[in-house]
């Protein structure tokens, strides 16, 4: 019935710059949580972002810090990241989440279907 859809993938080269959306839709829906998780081939599956929706208080990860951006339209129910001074390592397919009401901040029922970045050297 959650249905949560990324845009804004795509190649980038070393050093730019994109943004991600993520729309949520669905007669139920309603989070207080959203966040951007990422998974590279091989690697371990990431938190890079989160924001708690009321507030726009947001949290990342150290290896993002500074450079990636999170934020939040409520009234179109859309989550954004922006990512700036990419690097090649962080190629990966870029999943939205968001936390379902009544569980713990932490716990993300809802997942998008993800959106690849692929950052060139």
């Amino acid at each position: 019935q959650v249905h949560l859809a990324e845009s804004g993938g795509g190649l980038v080269q070393a050093g730019g710059s994109l943004r991600l959306s993520c729309a949520a839709s669905g007669r139920g829906f309603s989070s207080r949580t959203m966040g951007w998780f990422r998974q590279a081939p091989g690697m371990e599956r990431e938190l890079a972002a989160s924001i708690r929706l009321n507030s726009g208080r947001a949290t990342y990860a150290d290896s993002v810090k500074g450079r990636f951006t999170i934020s939040r339209d409520n009234a179109k129910s859309t989550v954004y990241l922006q990512m700036d001074s990419l690097n090649p390592e962080e190629t990966a397919v870029y999943i939205c989440v968001a936390v379902r009401p009544g569980d713990y901040p932490g716990v993300y029922k809802y997942w998008g279907m993800g959106t690849q970045v692929t950052v060139s050297s």
